[in-house]
């Protein structure tokens, strides 16, 4: 479609006698340009297969705005319609089972979000009578039909102690929540008391509410609590965060299947299990029906309800343990792994119509591909196609999926996948260009489950940005494959900056990711816009060294209480390569820039190495024994450090990992010019790890600055102030790389 476009512009330009060289001029990327750009959220389809529903955020940088607004569009070919009963702010839109209606989430009359329900007409697309289902003081959340239509299950976050709501009892239990959410907004007195760890989580204090789920019936509005009484938190509140409610209900509408966390201290557990409600009996108590000591997440029924579904994590307390696709037997009541041998993370799946195949999106080499999982005997298709997707959803009855896809170069836009003419599979199938070469990889670098390739074709059903993308010089990202220290292959990404002449040098930004279980690939952000970085005339580098997932379990493993060390080695050895194979890096001018673990990375390599002009710490671990008594998630640091610190106390800095792996520890080699940033809201990483870096540089007389957000987490997220982070980034990258305006000839 852009291509036909392209073709068009210049066949006008030729009929108006205008220089094509004008019409066709691109220019880099500007925050501005970013800023405009349209966001796609949630999708949904039409069970009939004719529609999709979305969800657009436009932001407004004067007014610091973020706005999601609703619309439909015919699958087979058609133009956005406005959610006709929709206004800006609404989210979550869903179709019923039956295609005559839809709900959506407002929170149109005043500050609370409510589930809203409007007819719905599939020939014309027309909504109508639009009307407020819920009416709860604690809001509504994240909500599902059920397959009868008959009712909807959401979340809401209410006081345990209260009376539960209940079918015949709405007044007292709504009214015990109100007057106590009243009473604390009128309290003079603002303290707080804890009782029990994960008192606050990544921006937030948790207070005495939990998250429960709750089943509304369509028709009258009645409405129970499903988890009455209960202090722990059913999903979205689950600590590793899941998408939407966690939860699912069976074809029959008779059950529900969510996960919890049944640890009394889920400060140190990461052990979701699923459970399953007989919704059919008020008094019905849940079922616990996991095995495994990890996360088990996102339970999923078979279209014909034989199978329960969901991702579940072997290991116990490991966040980032190799997430499987298990699938249970109801009858049988059998638990089994459908692909053993297949070493990746499934962050996603949806099944197929006839409950034969499942639809996984995986990470694998820097992208997100599609796979094809059969039920019976656990074979793998996979895609060919590059790039990233996710929101994965069947069309109707078809062996058609509904998709969001993204670039490195392409904001996520809705595209219609078809997996046809199967043929047998090949390690770096779907690699970048000829400094690929994943085929010398070990074997533990790539699937060996017998997957084959599917050849994979996609139809882009939405063009959000397409007239301001044409505007633009995105480069191209590449890839490249090295040899680590101790002989393991690494992949490394490289994005030139527009218009770059291969015979100037320019400077460079080495981008660290964060987690350590992440990976950069070919993916947009709003957050570290990789294009965004190279535009104002740098070469970008990014690594993914040990701890990065997409290269199976045993890569990611590789950081576990090794946070300095191999990581850190793979990264300039990456570096290294690139300066030798791209010439025209100007490795004089070497800038790293990292997040979260990325800005413990940049920390690490504050006090391990001189070669870069200047360092930007984003939200970085810089004392490893202060940052474990400050963060919300304690599981992560006892997992990652081997145990908590006083387990090593009165053993040599060599032996305890607190102490051997703390960038605070190598202050007396602190040279580089460092620029601090970090959030007062960041309970992930405490902002007394930013203070200390920085009070500890501007002791030592290190050149450094600080840029702190009072009302940022571990994210920044308002416009005005992620338009303040790229400036002070960019400019202190300028200062320090002498950059002006281009590279250097050689």
């Amino acid at each position: 479609m852009r291509r036909f476009r392209l073709v068009l512009l210049v066949a006008i330009a030729l009929v108006l006698g205008l220089p094509i060289s004008a019409q066709a001029a691109k220019r880099p990327m500007t925050f501005d340009d970013m800023m405009h750009m349209k966001r796609l959220g949630d999708t949904a389809v039409s069970h009939d297969g004719k529609w999709l529903g979305y969800s657009v955020t436009t932001v407004d940088l004067d007014a610091n705005t973020r706005t999601p607004e609703l619309f439909l569009q015919k699958i087979e070919g058609g133009d956005p319609i406005a959610l006709a009963v929709g206004k800006p702010g609404d989210s979550g839109l869903q179709f019923s089972p039956d295609d005559k209606h839809i709900l959506f989430l407002s929170g149109r009359e005043g500050d609370k979000q409510e589930i809203w329900i409007a007819d719905f007409d599939s020939t014309t697309g027309a909504t109508t009578n639009a009307k407020k289902l819920t009416n709860l003081s604690s809001e509504a959340d994240n909500a599902k039909w059920s397959p009868d239509a008959n009712s909807i299950v959401f979340t809401s976050a209410v006081y345990p102690d209260c009376p539960a709501i209940t079918e015949s009892d709405f007044a007292t239990g709504d009214k015990c929540n109100s007057d106590r959410d009243a009473a604390l907004a009128a309290s003079k007195v603002k303290a707080q008391i804890f009782t029990h760890l994960l008192y606050r989580h990544w921006n937030h204090f948790t207070g005495d509410k939990r998250s429960h789920l709750f089943l509304v019936l369509v028709d009258s509005g009645a409405m129970r609590d499903l988890n009455p009484g209960d202090t722990r938190n059913a999903p979205p509140d689950y600590p590793t965060d899941p998408v939407g409610c966690g939860c699912d209900i069976s074809p029959d509408s008779k059950e529900l299947a969510f996960m919890e966390n049944p640890d009394p201290v889920p400060a140190i557990s990461t052990s979701a299990q699923i459970y399953t409600l007989d919704l059919a009996d008020p008094a019905a108590k849940p079922m616990k029906i996991s095995t495994s000591a990890g996360g088990n997440l996102n339970p999923a029924y078979s279209p014909d309800g034989k199978y329960l579904a969901w991702r579940s994590q072997a290991r116990a307390g490991y966040e980032s343990d190799r997430f499987r696709l298990v699938v249970y037997e109801r009858e049988k009541k059998t638990i089994r792994d459908l692909l053993p041998h297949f070493d990746r993370w499934v962050d996603e799946f949806t099944w197929g119509s006839d409950s034969n195949e499942i639809y996984i999106a995986a990470g694998d080499v820097g992208e997100q591909p599609v796979l094809r999982a059969s039920v019976p005997d656990g074979r793998l298709t996979i895609d060919t196609l590059v790039g990233e997707y996710s929101g994965l959803t069947r069309i109707g009855n078809e062996p058609r999926l509904i998709a969001s896809r993204m670039t490195v170069s392409d904001p996520g836009e809705v595209v219609v996948l078809s997996m046809l003419n199967f043929t047998e599979w090949s390690p770096g199938s779907r690699s970048f260009d000829e400094h690929s070469s994943p085929d010398n990889l070990d074997s533990q670098n790539h699937p060996s489950s017998g997957a084959v390739v599917a050849n994979s074709h996609y139809d882009q059903l939405t063009h959000l940005n397409d007239a301001l993308l044409a505007q633009l010089d995105l480069p191209k990202m590449e890839s490249f494959w090295f040899t680590a220290s101790d002989g393991v292959k690494v992949q490394g990404f490289l994005i030139p900056p527009p218009g770059y002449d291969p015979h100037v040098k320019y400077p460079t930004k080495l981008l660290i990711h964060g987690g350590p279980q992440g990976a950069w690939g070919d993916s947009w952000s709003y957050r570290w816009n990789a294009e965004l970085f190279a535009a104002n005339g740098y070469v970008v580098v990014m690594i993914n060294p040990r701890g990065s997932t997409g290269y199976g379990q045993a890569f990611v493993d590789g950081v576990n209480g090794d946070w300095g060390g191999k990581p850190y080695t793979d990264l300039m050895t990456g570096l290294d390569y690139a300066e030798q194979h791209y010439p025209f890096i100007d490795k004089s001018r070497e800038c790293a820039l990292g997040a979260s673990y990325g800005g413990y990375m940049a920390n690490w390599i504050l006090g391990h190495t001189n070669r870069f002009k200047c360092i930007v710490s984003h939200d970085g671990m810089f004392n490893a024994e202060s940052a474990f008594g400050s963060t919300e998630e304690d599981w992560f640091n006892i997992w990652e450090f081997r145990g908590r610190p006083w387990d090593f106390y009165g053993r040599p800095d060599s032996e305890n990992p607190f102490r051997k792996w703390s960038p605070s520890l190598s202050t007396k080699n602190f040279k580089t010019p460092t620029l601090v940033i970090h959030s007062q809201l960041d309970y992930r990483l405490d902002v007394s790890e930013g203070l200390q870096l920085f009070d500890t540089l501007q002791l030592l007389g290190v050149p450094s600055k600080m840029l702190y957000f009072p009302d940022e987490g571990h994210w920044v997220l308002k416009p005005q102030n992620s338009r303040l982070w790229y400036k002070t980034v960019n400019d202190w990258v300028d200062e320090w790389t002498g950059r002006q305006g281009t590279g250097n000839r050689d």
